[in-house]
């Protein structure tokens, strides 16, 4: 009964803190993202390809359900963060009735409070308020499903039944993220863990299961290491791989020494979360005190190892940590060196930390169970504060600019996001800022434009766009010259714009529908349907092209009407 009504306090609880970000839009990567997009009416096999198909399958169902509705998307969410809490609660259990002689009631009680805080620490916010977060989540899940199984195994010896099981969900959390290649080192730590002067003969026991695993391990490393150095070195550079020309591995290494120790802290005192991190890079292994936390985690590890057999849960939880972790904080070159999310399953070696030190705490077990009810609940309070923030582009990157004042993305997207709320003068401040900050390239120049265009100060706004066309003469750029001169009813300069427009890029479909937007305003209707309709054949999806055609075939008629 008490476990019933638990569960349901606990759903209650979790719907209510992320309840501010349920009905949020799609944000930052979000809006690349094919569910963002008009692609997203297209057909299941377009969505689904090398890059973490089941994930891809996840989004494809809420399209479905919902289209770019993103309730869905979050109900979704919010539930696969239940479903990995429930498998959280599942293997602590285990882990405490395995390495600790504790009562079947007090390792319940433990196992429940790592779970409530797990489900409603803040830190997790990013991977359940934010859509794209799903791809942590839910190659979590069934990570976690993994684990739950090869820890309950009904015998030591693994059977092909389970091994088939443990392969399935391997592969299920590895394409949905390829963070979960590190599952089988997972299996191989716990056999020696729970296996003390034993280890070699419980690994060679389970050879139905590592012998397969291996193979597929190996493929997938094949295909994750693909897959990062074609991210690294596509066009434009990208934001992970081997191939990061300004990142080498060993710099990314010395940075991550640092890293972990945000993440610990984090987790404990979660009181600068922030989307964008503002961590410098350790170029050397001296720089920023990398040197330090390499001391201290291998102390650490040294201390964690030595003390395994009076500390076994502790001890198991700091490798845990940081082989959970080890997929994007040791060598692989990450644009961002640090993000919240990147802790979520992680988490679990840190409670089992706490659960260890919890449970040497000699209170009375009813003082012990209100202290671990309070905690989650003071937490999903910081967590629905945190939601909040989630809740929107401006309120999320206003909390981020906030805590991260010197990064130049940030107020570029502040800025992107007053621009979407007509707040044009307060983006034009955030351009100005981001400028400061780093070198205006092409894109922050042409958004600057069309925010002085927003204030109606076209000297400004001709100003930025000439600039952004000295930097990348594009048929976009001089479209918006010609759409700005245009407003301004200086027609030959904005035809001059639109013709060089349509020289460099003859198939971009705004040139012509501000080219019939001129030839409208010169009442010269045979002209503008002319130029609507070439939009129209460019782009048959362009409303504003399709509107100004109706209204330039209706002012036909009504010409001809009056010269009968």
């Amino acid at each position: 009964m008490w476990a019933l009504v638990t569960v349901l306090v606990a759903l209650t609880t979790v719907f209510w803190a992320y309840a501010p970000a349920m009905h949020g839009g799609f944000l930052f990567d979000d809006t690349f993202q094919q569910f963002a997009l008009p692609a997203a009416s297209s057909p299941l096999a377009s969505w689904i390809g090398p890059v973490r198909p089941v994930l891809m399958f996840s989004y494809w169902i809420n399209s479905q359900i919902s289209g770019q509705d993103t309730y869905s998307f979050h109900v979704f969410n919010v539930l696969f963060h239940c479903f990995t809490t429930f498998l959280i609660f599942a293997i602590v259990r285990r882990l405490v009735g395995r390495l600790t002689g504790l009562p079947n009631q007090t390792r319940d009680l433990l196992a429940a409070f790592a779970a409530l805080v797990f489900l409603l620490h803040p830190a997790q916010t990013e991977s359940v308020a934010y859509i794209a977060g799903r791809s942590e989540s839910l190659s979590s899940l069934f990570a976690a499903a993994a684990y739950a199984i090869f820890l309950y195994r009904p015998r030591a010896a693994v059977s092909w039944v389970t091994s088939a099981a443990l392969l399935s969900l391997f592969a299920l959390a590895v394409f949905s993220k390829e963070q979960a290649i590190v599952l089988p080192a997972l299996f191989l730590l716990t056999d020696v863990w729970l296996n003390p002067g034993q280890a070699f003969r419980a690994i060679r026991g389970n050879w139905r299961l590592y012998l397969p695993i291996a193979a597929v391990g190996l493929a997938a490393v094949a295909v994750f290491r693909n897959l990062i150095m074609s991210i690294g070195t596509g066009s434009g550079g990208g934001s992970a791989g081997f191939g990061m020309k300004d990142l080498t591995w060993y710099q990314y290494l010395f940075t991550q020494f640092r890293a972990v120790f945000v993440y610990i802290g984090t987790f404990l005192f979660p009181v600068h979360l922030t989307l964008d991190w503002d961590f410098p890079i350790s170029k050397t292994i001296l720089d920023h005190g990398s040197i330090i936390g390499l001391v201290v985690l291998a102390a650490l590890a040294a201390a964690a190892w030595h003390f395994r057999s009076r500390f076994p849960l502790a001890a198991l939880g700091y490798f845990v940590f940081l082989l959970l972790l080890s997929p994007t904080s040791s060598i692989l070159p990450i644009r961002d060196p640090v993000a919240e999310r990147r802790m979520y399953l992680p988490m679990l070696g840190l409670l089992l930390i706490v659960v260890d030190c919890v449970s040497r705490l000699k209170i009375d077990r009813k003082v012990l169970a209100a202290a671990c009810l309070v905690l989650p609940l003071v937490a999903a309070a910081v967590t629905h504060a945190r939601a909040e923030v989630w809740s929107g582009p401006v309120p999320l990157w206003e909390d981020t600019v906030r805590k991260s004042p010197n990064k130049a993305r940030d107020h570029l997207q502040l800025a992107l996001a007053y621009y979407d709320q007509g707040s044009f003068d307060r983006a034009s401040a955030e351009y100005q800022k981001a400028a400061e900050l780093a070198p205006p390239d092409y894109n922050l120049l042409l958004d600057w434009a069309l925010a002085y265009d927003g204030l109606n100060q076209p000297e400004m706004a001709l100003a930025k766009l000439q600039q952004a066309a000295a930097m990348e003469p594009t048929a976009h750029v001089y479209s918006q010259i010609g759409m700005v001169y245009g407003k301004r009813r200086q027609w030959k300069e904005a035809m001059e714009a639109l013709d060089m427009a349509e020289k460099i890029d003859p198939t971009f479909a705004m040139t012509y529908y501000y080219k019939g937007v001129v030839h409208l305003s010169l009442t010269d209707f045979t002209a503008a349907a002319a130029e609507f309709a070439k939009a129209l054949v460019q782009d048959p999806t362009l409303q504003p092209a399709r509107e100004g055609l109706a209204q330039a075939q209706q002012a036909q008629r009504v010409q001809l009407r009056r010269k009968r």
